[in-house]
């Protein structure tokens, strides 16, 4: 497909009295093409509804991608393989970023550089890769928000991409770096933006983002759909924790991958010398910290979720996959699930009886021993955790569960 003032050059070429073969020949299209063109008439979108392959419905990715790497379509090609479990050869893959290349091209042509003062704006997105956590793969969406005049950045990893992750990333983030800038400028994600006119540049996002901007005192800001290299800092972050933060790397859980980002951030991002500042971010947020937005001791915005379970004979409610662990003699019983703040509270009425770090992670079990003390165990003392002396649907049977 080729762009819309290319097309007009074919037209302007053809009413200056070349043939198609020509006109072909001098812009190194295919004839067809400009046969195709010219039957039309004007500019007409490609047809892509009966196309299929191993790339169909892929094409906003690879549009991203191609942004993040510079055009680089052997890099995005091994994304495409690490991320999407999809394997194309380099000439296929080529072809299909054909127009996003020369989008870039004009792109680099008709924008300026530009740089922000301290504190006056950062950026946030996603990126995803698969992760060996616990010797299985998942599939891992990490948060990126980096400061625009320090280059300072943020990361956490999450299970989605979803309204309520954008929204703890964030809130995150703001306390990373115990300040708010004026300005956080993001594309279009749905969870966040109803609609973007590209024409009228109209950018209508969702009213709980407008509310949440309006708690912590910042201005949200979308680029221009298909335009984001205003937002070029964060693009070259998400890539950056990819390649050096997380690359090759395996974990034996969640926990000890967080725990790593957490010493990646302090050790290695903050420390580094940027390419284009030529300064430590670290160095520059100290001359950025005092232009932040405080925090004023706000409270978090993300709602409290509410949950019935019934607790299992394993001692556990399963929440987002995980199990957290209640006093056994709750076994069989039905109790009310709370999670909060990075916390998640089991009450039996009005009693709260377990309070547990809220796991970010999938299928992991967050146990507290002492919900176990009461229970005979063969060859320990009682109260000792170890192997069970019978059955556990045995012990729900004397709580008289169901």
């Amino acid at each position: 497909m080729r762009l819309p003032d290319e097309v007009a050059t074919i037209l302007a070429m053809n009413k200056q009295g070349m043939g198609s073969k020509a006109i072909a020949k001098e812009l190194g299209v295919a004839r067809n093409t400009v046969r195709r063109y010219l039957r039309a008439d004007g500019w007409v979108a490609y047809d892509a509804s009966s196309r299929s392959g191993a790339l169909a419905g892929l094409d906003e990715w690879l549009r991203t991608e191609m942004r993040k790497h510079g055009n680089n379509a052997e890099v995005v090609r091994q994304e495409l393989t690490q991320d999407k479990d999809v394997s194309v050869s380099l000439r296929t893959l080529e072809r299909a970023v054909q127009a996003h290349r020369a989008l870039a091209r004009a792109e680099v042509l008709a924008t300026a550089r530009f740089e922000t003062g301290p504190g006056e704006q950062s950026q946030i997105d996603f990126g995803e890769r698969f992760v060996v956590i616990g010797g299985e793969r998942i599939k891992v969406y990490f948060f990126v928000q980096v400061l625009g005049f320090s280059r300072r950045i943020y990361v956490r990893a999450f299970t989605d991409e979803r309204r309520d992750s954008w929204f703890a990333g964030m809130e995150s983030a703001f306390r990373h770096f115990g300040g708010v800038t004026n300005v956080v400028l993001l594309d279009n994600p749905k969870a966040l933006v109803k609609s973007h006119d590209v024409k009228t540049r109209e950018v209508v996002f969702s009213e709980s983002f407008r509310a949440f901007a309006k708690h912590w005192g910042f201005t949200p800001r979308a680029c221009a759909p298909y335009r984001a290299r205003t937002k070029g800092k964060d693009e070259r972050a998400v890539g950056y924790v990819k390649r050096n933060a997380i690359a090759g790397r395996e974990f034996a859980s969640w926990a000890e991958m967080e725990g790593h980002l957490e010493r990646w951030m302090r050790e290695v991002a903050d420390l580094r010398l940027h390419g284009t500042t030529e300064e430590r971010p670290i160095d520059r947020f100290a001359r950025e910290r005092s232009h932040l937005v405080p925090l004023a001791e706000r409270p978090s915005f993300v709602r409290q979720r509410e949950l019935v379970r019934v607790v299992h004979t394993d001692l556990c409610v399963e929440v987002d996959t995980n199990c957290y662990s209640v006093p056994w003699e709750h076994i069989g019983k039905e109790v009310t699930v709370r999670i909060g703040d990075g916390m998640v509270s089991v009450h039996h009425g009005e009693t709260e009886i377990a309070r547990h770090p809220e796991s970010p992670g999938r299928r992991e079990r967050v146990i507290n021993q002492r919900h176990y003390f009461g229970i005979e165990l063969p060859g320990a003392p009682k109260g000792q955790v170890g192997e069970l002396a019978r059955p556990l649907s045995d012990y729900a049977m004397a709580v008289g569960a169901e």
